[in-house]
């Protein structure tokens, strides 16, 4: 049962670092980031309130809360790619993901606005990360709740991952009807 549970948690599992990262996996990555939103926007623009309701997981967040999420957490990225291209080895502010998720702007059931800030906040992003040096991409953050250093080559890697484990968790909201 757990290791079912641990599935419907991480669908296309947890992000694992490449030892070497290239041009062509960054490039590849970026490819993902950018096609975020309007994935985002195929799955979920004909659904109804009740769809947007469903959970991919037993006590996870629903779907509209997913969407409302990445957003939230994408706009955390591009403050955070640019805290390390600005900044000598920046501490990164973390926020409660939770907390923020059971807002009112976290449960609304219009998703026009939260998509349509994707496709900007993804576009500008995209457009940064198109244009790293190779030492840009060495540069790095320091992440509190983790007490690590992270690059900004394994960054983009973590929010391509990202962007694909939550267009999987609303694809198995939909498979499964919201029931598991």
């Amino acid at each position: 049962m757990e290791e079912e549970l641990l599935k419907l948690k991480f669908p296309i599992g947890e992000f694992i670092k490449p030892d070497h990262i290239n041009n062509n996996q960054i490039s590849k990555w970026i490819d993902d980031i950018e096609r975020f939103p309007n994935k985002v926007n195929q799955l979920t623009d004909n659904l109804t309130i009740e769809q947007l309701n469903w959970r991919y997981r037993p006590e996870g967040w629903t779907i509209k809360q997913v969407v409302h999420h990445c957003a939230d957490s994408h706009m955390n990225s591009i403050i955070r790619f640019k805290l390390a291209l600005t900044e000598d080895t920046p501490t990164i502010r973390p926020y409660y993901e939770a907390r923020w998720a059971d807002l009112i702007d976290g449960n609304d059931d219009n998703l026009q606005d939260t998509v349509a800030l994707l496709k900007g906040l993804h576009a500008k992003l995209g457009k940064l990360l198109r244009n790293l040096t190779p030492e840009d991409l060495s540069k790095e953050f320091v992440h509190p709740e983790h007490e690590k250093h992270f690059r900004l080559d394994e960054t983009i890697g973590t929010y391509a991952w990202h962007c694909n484990h939550h267009l999987a968790h609303i694809k198995q909201a939909i498979d499964y009807k919201g029931n598991f």
